[in-house]
């Protein structure tokens, strides 16, 4: 395949599966080669059409702690915390990530993406589940990790004792399953230590 070079061996790319109770999170560290992250990584930083949204919250108006942006097919728009999203074109890197992804998810075939730009470690994203309607009932996301690693955390809506944090490499892909979004809540913390920025894809499937 075109994103990974001929003499990688894919079979070699398998998934970790993490046990939890109620969903399925699959981890696949070393789904793009080092190389490969970094040239996507800085294209993207310098050829995606980032937006800098605005939230409001209690009747005060609130810039997003992130740049954000939506590619996709045509028609497939977005809604989440009061923002509305219309996709731009598919560029042909985001095709080509997207081919690859599917290739370990045959049954799968997404129709947008959602990008995220942390700039640094002040940027984050609050606990929340991706159960929006149009992702449909036990939606299947897939997220591919670009740039600085950053802390992924998890923790059940019922029990909340049950916790996970993942430290997402450049290169790796996340894929959340089943009922995960019924019964998890997820976050990027803020993490100000860090200086350098993440890119995040999570590639959806828009229901119509």
């Amino acid at each position: 395949m075109e994103l990974f070079n001929q003499e990688i061996n894919l079979k070699e790319r398998v998934f970790e599966k993490i046990n939890l109770i109620d969903g399925e999170i699959w981890l696949m560290t070393n789904f793009m080669p080092a190389e490969k992250a970094s040239f996507y990584y800085n294209s993207f930083l310098s050829n995606i059409n980032w937006r800098q949204e605005e939230i409001k919250m209690y009747g005060k108006t609130h810039l997003v702690p992130r740049k954000t942006a939506w590619y996709g097919y045509p028609d497939f728009n977005y809604k989440y915390s009061g923002i509305i999203c219309n996709p731009e074109p598919w560029t042909k890197e985001l095709r080509d990530i997207k081919k690859v992804i599917e290739h370990f998810l045959p049954s799968e075939n997404f129709n947008s993406v959602l990008l995220n730009l942390y700039r640094d470690g002040s940027d984050k994203v609050s606990w929340h589940s991706d159960d929006e309607p149009e992702l449909g009932e036990n939606p299947t996301i897939a997220s591919v990790s670009l740039g600085a690693i950053r802390r992924f955390d998890l923790k059940h809506k019922d029990y909340p004792e049950q916790k996970i944090q993942i430290e997402l490499l450049p290169g790796s892909l996340v894929i959340m399953k089943g009922a995960l979004q019924h019964n998890w809540l997820h976050q990027i913390p803020a993490q100000k230590k860090i200086h350098e920025s993440r890119i995040n894809l999570t590639f959806r499937t828009i229901k119509l």
